[in-house]
């Protein structure tokens, strides 16, 4: 990276790097990736300044994890962050050629545990799978109506009650330095603050260049009380780092887009192509301007992509494309962007 800024993370003193990096393609999402090409990705990854790493059981059952921490146990404990996530249990199922998106996974499934005791042996579990000494940042993973409908009104007030306090216990006793929750919905975020003392959320999807929804209430809320804001899925599923103009299937949410989704983007487009900004690089550094919002995490899945990433986030983007897509209503009228507008 031409340049490294971190931001603190909450009212801890634990500093992330404003650019991060995202594990689940690691975790053979949509796409095998081999050992050596894993290998190669990190080793990029670390040689090009990345510092903060992302990653989870559910990513790959266990693969993710352990291929990350490969590559940062040689380390021996060096200048890095990392964060994982509690929630799901990894059982064994036998090999499966896929698994919730995941090309050739571990021999196992998830089962999902937000209790006190199925936090700290999720806790566990993970420490040894990826063989290192610390976590950083832990996650409550997926917790919320999004990925569990109905199932929610369950889970929720355990997650609350129990793996709550299992997760202020580790924080308390210095196993980790932040806890979090990591999900695809502001709204979960929002009421777990009416349960306990969170240091941050990792939000995927849900304040980006195409939606700002949260500044609402949520973002103020994070703001009043010092909760920072890890920026997953900037791209929203990829539809904001392909556009929508060379046809095919593009992908909104972890499906095929809607109409109206497209025909927003297709106007960001517009505005990306007539001041030569890549739409990428505008959507990965649309986040960073609120105040809240301590680093974004794009995934990786190649090392082509880790020099690309970096080249746009450190792009110069004018300040009248800023200016140009608030007045045009292409995002809210109160939203923070770069450069001040």
């Amino acid at each position: 990276m031409t340049t490294i800024k971190q931001r603190i993370i909450g009212n801890t003193d634990l500093k992330v790097d404003t650019l991060g990096f995202g594990c689940a393609p690691l975790g053979n999402l949509y796409t095998p990736v081999t050992n050596q090409d894993a290998d190669e990705l990190l080793n990029t990854a670390w040689q090009h300044g990345f510092r903060y790493y992302d990653t989870a059981p559910h990513y790959g059952q266990g693969l993710s994890e352990r291929r990350v921490g490969d590559i940062l146990r040689p380390l021996q404990g060096q200048d890095y962050v990392l964060s994982t996530k509690v929630g799901r249990l990894l059982k064994p199922a036998g090999y499966a050629k896929e698994r919730h998106c995941y090309q050739s996974p571990m021999p196992f499934d998830i089962h999902y545990d937000y209790s006190y005791d199925g936090v700290m042996r999720s806790f566990e579990d993970s420490v040894q799978r990826l063989g290192l000494d610390r976590i950083d940042i832990l996650y409550m993973h997926d917790i919320g109506e999004v990925t569990h409908g109905d199932n929610n009104k369950h889970h929720f007030p355990i997650a609350m009650e129990g793996g709550y306090k299992a997760m202020d216990e580790l924080r308390s006793q210095g196993l980790v330095k932040a806890i979090g929750l990591g999900v695809n919905e502001y709204q979960v975020c929002e009421q777990a603050m009416e349960y306990g003392q969170w240091d941050c959320f990792l939000l995927a999807g849900r304040y980006t260049l195409l939606e700002q929804e949260s500044l609402e209430t949520f973002l103020p809320k994070c703001e009043a009380q010092n909760c920072s804001i890890i920026i997953g899925g900037a791209y929203n599923s990829g539809i904001l780092a392909t556009g929508v103009k060379k046809g095919g299937t593009v992908h909104y949410d972890y499906g095929p887009a809607p109409q109206h989704i497209i025909d927003k983007v297709a106007k960001i487009e517009d505005l990306c192509e007539r001041y030569q900004v890549p739409l990428a690089a505008a959507a990965l550094q649309f986040s960073l301007a609120h105040p809240s919002v301590a680093s974004v995490i794009p995934g990786m899945g190649n090392v082509r992509r880790v020099q690309q990433t970096i080249d746009l986030f450190n792009m110069e983007i004018n300040s009248d494309f800023w200016a140009e897509l608030k007045h045009l209503g292409l995002v809210r009228p109160d939203t923070p962007l770069p450069g001040g507008n």
